[in-house]
This record gives structure tokens, C-alpha cells and sequence, in this order.
């Protein structure tokens, strides 16, 4: 199985959580895992992948300028049959008064026709510049443990 993972981070902490993800979608031994951040996924127009897991720090209390241009990429059916996931950084707090990244990457990509596996997520930042609050990469890791438990894996992976 292929996955990607795209993610945008200005001071860092986008990062960390998109590695821990994607260390754990590797450490599965059934995923082939590629991570892209932005701007350089502006040309990454996944072909070939069964998982697209997109994530942003929350800025204006949404998507960032430089999430909002890469999801720009993408045409009406071109996510059809993949599966996705998305998730954001943010500051603690209700995300009706912080803002939830998350949550609008993850309608963007149902709207060019990709399928959620799970909900959306948050992890949590100290303040605007971070750093991540305590615990954070180890929930981003079991976050990526619950997408592979409910990803389908080709047979010739699972027998492997």
C-alpha cells in the first residue's frame, strides 16, 4: 500500500506530528509511506496511492495560505477512491473559539471525491510557535496506528 503524507508546518511542529505519523505507517511493514511538505506538494498530485493523510498548523482559525494553495490543486473526482485522513496543530481550547484546521481540509477532500477513514484531528501546541504540548507525537503515533487498523492492506502485504 501507498501512502503519503502532505503536510504544511511554519515553525516546525506540523512536522514532527507528520514524521511520527509517518515513521508509525512504516514501522507497520505494510505501508510504502512518502512525506511531502508544502510548497513543495503544490506539485504532488498523488497517482498510485491508496492513502492520503493531509494535515496543517490552524491559522485564522482554518486552513493555512499554503494548505489552502496545495488543496487548490486538486479537480472535481481526482481523489476519487482514496482513502484519507486529515489533522491539524493547534492551541488547546474549544476549536469554536481556536479553530480547527482539520476539519476543513477534511471537507475540501471529500468535495474532489476522497473517502475519511477517521475523524479528523487535532494535536495540541503550547502556543503559536509550539512547542507540541506533552504527549502530543505519542497520540500522533496511535492516531496513525488507528488508520492502518482501519485501512484495508493488499493481500500481498498482509501475507508478507
Amino acid at each position: 500500500m501507498r501512502s503519503v503524507v502532505i503536510f504544511d508546518s511554519e515553525f516546525g511542529n506540523t512536522r514532527e506530528i507528520a514524521e511520527a505519523i509517518a515513521a508509525e505507517l512504516q514501522a507497520s511493514g505494510v505501508v510504502e509511506v512518502d512525506k511531502v511538505g508544502t510548497p513543495a506538494a503544490e506539485a504532488v498530485i498523488p497517482t498510485n496511492v491508496d492513502l492520503l493523510i493531509v494535515g496543517g498548523p490552524t491559522q485564522m482559525h482554518g486552513i493555512s495560505p499554503a494548505m489552502r494553495a496545495y488543496l487548490g490543486t486538486f479537480h472535481s473526482g481526482s481523489l476519487a477512491g482514496i482513502r484519507v485522513a486529515a489533522f491539524d496543530t493547534r492551541v488547546a481550547g474549544w476549536p469554536l473559539f481556536t479553530g480547527a484546521a482539520s476539519g476543513g481540509i477534511a471537507k475540501v477532500l471529500e468535495t474532489f471525491g476522497a473517502t475519511m477513514v477517521v475523524p479528523p484531528e487535532s494535536f495540541i501546541v503550547s502556543g503559536k510557535e509550539g512547542p507540541l504540548a506533552e504527549g502530543e507525537l505519542e497520540r500522533a503515533r496511535a492516531w496513525a496506528r488507528q488508520i492502518i487498523a482501519v485501512v484495508p492492506q493488499p493481500a500481498e502485504a498482509v501475507a508478507g
